[in-house]
């Protein structure tokens, strides 16, 4: 079994404002350095055997204290980047309430490619390959995962058996961590969105 701790990278000021995307230069603002150093303070006490993360800003920012703490350092891997965003990136959220696609997006996302960018499913396809190759890495062991809210939704709902279509039901907060176990068979998850300390997980 290997256990892995899905984690999403802390706040930027484009949180809940415009579609960051890969847009280079969006790093964690001044709360979100603070969470950063809060969420290694909390995985301190939790043995280690990795450190990946999608190569954007952000994320490296958030993985960096973790794997500090820990004397690793981080991995960048394409397979936990962010949704390619296309024609989107960039963009506020109001700049796209009167368009259909942005709608559509948002209604039936297994299906709806963003303009110029990637399909949700290619995405979550991506992502569960990515972790299914570190569990034969990294067999009996602990591995943070940094990534981004939608990927990591995806990858929460493949798992738990939840169609992409309502993904968006879960949450996934900034700095939150979220615990899956991958066994031979099957899996399971252990944890959602914590915010907070990882009382009681025996790791």
């Amino acid at each position: 079994m290997t256990r892995f701790l899905l984690i999403r990278h802390a706040v930027t000021d484009a949180v809940g404002h415009h579609f960051s995307g890969r847009q280079p230069g969006v790093p964690l603002n001044a709360t979100g350095l603070v969470q950063a150093q809060h969420l290694a303070r909390r995985l301190a006490p939790v043995s280690l055997a990795a450190v990946y993360t999608s190569p954007l800003e952000r994320t490296l920012q958030t993985a960096a204290p973790i794997a500090q703490a820990h004397d690793l350092t981080p991995i960048n891997c394409d397979d936990f980047l962010e949704l390619d965003l296309g024609e989107w990136t960039g963009q506020p959220f109001t700049a796209l309430h009167d368009d259909p696609q942005f709608h559509l997006f948002n209604a039936f996302r297994s299906n709806t490619r963003v303009p110029g960018g990637e399909l949700m499913l290619e995405a979550q396809t991506r992502m569960v390959a990515g972790l299914a190759r570190l569990a034969a890495r990294h067999p009996q062991a602990t591995v943070a995962v940094v990534s981004h809210s939608d990927l990591l939704k995806a990858a929460v709902a493949y798992y738990a058996g939840i169609p992409l279509d309502l993904f968006q039901r879960l949450e996934i907060s900034p700095a939150s961590v979220s615990t899956l176990e991958l066994y031979p068979k099957t899996a399971r998850l252990t944890g959602l969105n914590d915010t907070g300390e990882l009382a009681g997980a025996n790791f």
